[in-house]
C-alpha cells in the first residue's frame, strides 16, 4: 500500500501544503492505484498518510458517502466495484448535468476559451489519426473538464466529479469499440461548435447526446 499513496502529508512542513486524506484516497482510487474490491485497511492507512484513526476513519466516511468505497460488516472498508449496469446510469445522470455545464459555457464562452477548446479537439484529432485510442479518451477528459472550467457552474462541477471517479474502470472501455472513436470526435466537435457559437440550447443537446451515445454504447456491450 506505501507505493500506491505519492503524497504523504507527514513530509509537508506547513498546515497550508497538507493535502487532505480524503483527497489523497480519492487520487489513488480514481487512477487506479487502488483497484474495485481492494481492501483498505486503518493501520496500513494510518502509516502511510501519517495521520491518526480518526482522521482516516473520517476519510474513508467522505468516500464511503461520494460511493467510492464501502464498508462491510466485521470485513472493514474496500474499494466499491461499479458494476457495468450502474456505470450506465451514472453516464445517463452525467448526461443531464454535462449538459446544463454546456449551455453555461456556451453563455460564458471567451474567444480565448473556444481557442482552448478548439486546442484540445484538434489534439484528439491528431490522437486518432495516428491510432492512439487511449490518448484520444484522454484529450476527451480534458476536453470535458474545460467545458466545466467554462461554464463556471460549481454545483454542477462538484456533482459530476463524483459521478466521474466511479467509472475509472469505464474510462476506456467504449472508445475501444469500433468506429465509435469517430462517432465520439463528431459528438464532441458539436459540442465545441455549438458553445463558439454562443448556441446554448444546442450545446446542452449536443451534450446530452454524445453521454447518451457513450451509455448506449457501454449498454450494448453489457447486453
Amino acid at each position: 500500500m506505501v507505493d500506491k499513496i505519492v503524497d504523504n502529508p507527514a513530509h509537508k512542513t506547513r498546515p497550508e501544503d497538507r493535502v487532505r486524506p480524503e483527497d489523497q484516497l480519492r487520487e489513488a482510487i480514481v487512477t487506479g492505484r487502488f483497484q474495485p474490491s481492494e481492501r483498505l485497511v486503518e493501520a496500513d492507512l494510518t502509516r502511510v498518510l501519517g495521520v491518526g484513526r480518526s482522521a482516516v476513519r473520517t476519510a474513508l466516511a467522505r468516500l464511503e458517502h461520494e460511493g467510492l468505497i464501502e464498508h462491510e460488516r466485521h470485513r472493514g472498508a474496500r474499494v466499491r466495484l461499479v458494476e457495468a449496469r450502474e456505470a450506465v446510469e451514472i453516464l445517463e445522470a452525467r448526461a443531464v448535468l454535462e449538459g446544463l455545464a454546456a449551455r453555461h459555457a456556451a453563455l460564458q464562452a471567451t474567444p480565448d476559451d473556444i481557442d482552448d477548446l478548439r486546442r484540445i479537439l484538434g489534439g484528439m484529432r491528431r490522437r486518432l489519426d495516428s491510432g492512439d485510442l487511449l490518448g484520444a479518451s484522454d484529450e476527451n477528459a480534458v476536453l470535458h473538464r474545460r467545458l466545466l472550467e467554462i461554464s463556471g457552474h460549481c454545483t454542477a462541477a462538484r456533482l459530476i466529479a463524483t459521478l466521474k471517479s466511479q467509472l475509472v474502470r469505464f474510462q476506456y472501455r467504449t472508445i475501444m469499440l469500433p468506429g465509435r472513436s469517430e462517432h465520439s470526435f463528431g459528438e464532441h466537435r458539436a459540442i465545441v461548435e455549438a458553445v463558439a457559437a454562443g448556441d446554448p440550447d444546442a450545446a446542452q443537446e449536443a451534450m446530452r447526446i454524445h453521454l447518451s451515445h457513450v451509455a448506449d454504447a457501454l449498454r450494448g456491450e453489457v447486453g
